[in-house]
């Protein structure tokens, strides 16, 4: 149970004295070996839960449509019209460029596997390989199934510092988690120390849906597996029982007929065919009889699942096809709690990019001999996300002119301050993708007020040019 225990209980010299063990107070360095008799309960899964959640969660992202759909829905959303990273700095530039276009990493193509992997496991460990003249850096993939433990500085629970992976042909490495910043300013000696020994390589190392003082992520879909499987052989046997009803069985009934009659009739008889004719006497009754399975039933029961499902991932039904009683007024205002998921995950993935990418510039900057430059603003780099759906316009627009011809009248009017009122239109402003600093706006737009007055103020009229007239004709002489 206890490792620290064994490790002493075998190094103790064999003795028949016996000694009084004390428990000492306080944390010491040896207590780090110790294990909490239940686990980290509310922490972490076990490590054979955790290999079984991958487990599961491949095989239905593979397998189930609706388990499928939970992870490719984010992602098309996130990454559907490209991600691009970018910097001030043309050099810095052209560093990022070759690094997502490098005929490794090609991001352009893996981002999408590596975010797909990241919902699926709940975790991605990527080590670098840094080419020691130029810097230029790789990206490698460990499975997650080969993580062995996540080691975490010991004076912070939540820091991830180094972890052990087993290797393919056996043994084990300890990798270091990448950080970008100095190390003496980010750990304490204890953290320090045992970094120096992680000498097996560096990495970045991802986890989504954990806790503070968890060391493992979990998979976006973790709690729907079960539920998802139900859902899946619900509508299996609905689809079986489809097929049953299609059955169906003649029951014949034969009037004052003894046992041996009627074995001797069945003998005989064959369940006739599309057209065929049937001729009897009035002792037959054929009867065609269909298995009634109350199927009606099972679709309530089907959306109920489902909705369990996708209410946990915060997706509307009409997602997924089930409109129901849905129109667009309501469907809007259903989607945007989706989106604002959607939006949380892809703030993760920008500062995850950006910390690749700010790792990408330093070890160039550093093979230069310049990292110092690294904190300039032209080398801090920006992950560039598209929009998560297509904004309405028209919409905006109006609202904007709106807000325009309100603020214009108040200001007037005296009933409200020009800064308040350039704050105002800023904000509406930003709901259609622009983003105005409020001051330094209204102080624009105070020059160039000022620069028109004075230009208007010095600038005369032109006077339109007299008309042509035919000369007088001269006066005749008189006699």
């Amino acid at each position: 149970m206890f490792n620290w225990l064994k490790a002493r209980k075998a190094e103790a010299p064999a003795s028949k004295a016996t000694s009084r063990v004390v428990e000492a107070a306080g944390v010491t360095a040896e207590d780090d070996g110790w294990r909490r008799l239940g686990g980290d309960k509310g922490r972490d899964l076990a490590p054979m839960q955790q290999s079984r959640m991958q487990k599961l969660g491949a095989m239905l992202w593979e397998s189930n449509r609706i388990a499928n759909r939970l992870i490719e829905l984010p992602v098309a959303f996130l990454l559907g019209e490209g991600v691009t990273l970018e910097a001030d700095d043309e050099e810095a530039q052209a560093w990022l460029d070759k690094f997502w276009l490098d005929p490794i990493n090609r991001l352009d193509l893996n981002l999408e596997k590596h975010v797909r992997e990241l919902f699926i496991f709940g975790e991605q460990l990527w080590p670098v390989f840094v080419n020691p003249v130029s810097g230029a850096v790789r990206l490698g993939k460990i499975d997650p199934s080969q993580i062995k433990e996540v080691i975490t500085d010991p004076d912070n629970a939540a820091i991830a510092i180094g972890v052990l992976v087993s290797r393919p042909n056996g043994g084990k490495k300890l990798l270091r988690v990448i950080y970008n910043g100095d190390e003496e300013d980010m750990f304490g000696i204890a953290a320090r120390k045992r970094r120096e020994a992680m000498t097996d390589g560096d990495c970045f190392f991802w986890r989504i849906n954990d806790l503070s003082n968890g060391k493992r992520g979990r998979s976006d879909i973790l709690s729907a597996i079960d539920m998802a499987d139900a859902y899946e052989e619900l509508v299996f046997g609905e689809i079986e029982g489809a097929v049953t009803k299609r059955q169906v069985v003649w029951d014949v009934t034969i009037k004052n007929a003894t046992p041996e009659e009627i074995n001797e009739r069945a003998k005989t008889m064959q369940p006739p065919g599309p057209n065929a004719i049937r001729v009897h006497n009035d002792s037959e009754v054929w009867e065609c009889l269909t298995p009634d399975l109350k199927a009606a039933d099972a679709d309530g029961i089907a959306r109920l699942a489902r909705n369990h499902i996708l209410s946990g991932s915060t997706v509307p039904e009409h997602w997924f096809g089930g409109g129901g009683d849905v129109n667009l007024a309501t469907a809007s205002s259903m989607g945007e709690p989706t989106y604002k998921i959607f939006s949380q995950k892809q703030r993760f993935l920008k500062a995850l990019l950006e910390e690749v990418a700010k790792f990408v510039i330093r070890q160039r900057l550093d093979a230069l001999g310049l990292l110092g430059m690294a904190a300039d603003e032209d080398y801090i780099p920006r992950a560039v996300f598209p929009e998560l759906t297509a904004r309405d316009v028209s919409k905006y627009a109006t609202a904007l002119q709106q807000v325009v011809v309100s603020v214009t009248q108040a200001v007037q009017a005296g009933l409200m301050a020009e800064e308040t009122g350039i704050r105002l239109i800023a904000m509406v402003a930003g709901l259609l993708g622009l983003e105005v600093d409020p001051v330094e706006e209204l102080e624009t737009a105070r020059k160039e007020a000022a620069a028109r007055r004075e230009r208007d103020a010095f600038s005369m009229p032109s006077m339109p040019p007299m008309p042509v007239t035919a000369p007088l004709p001269e006066p005749e002489p008189r006699g």
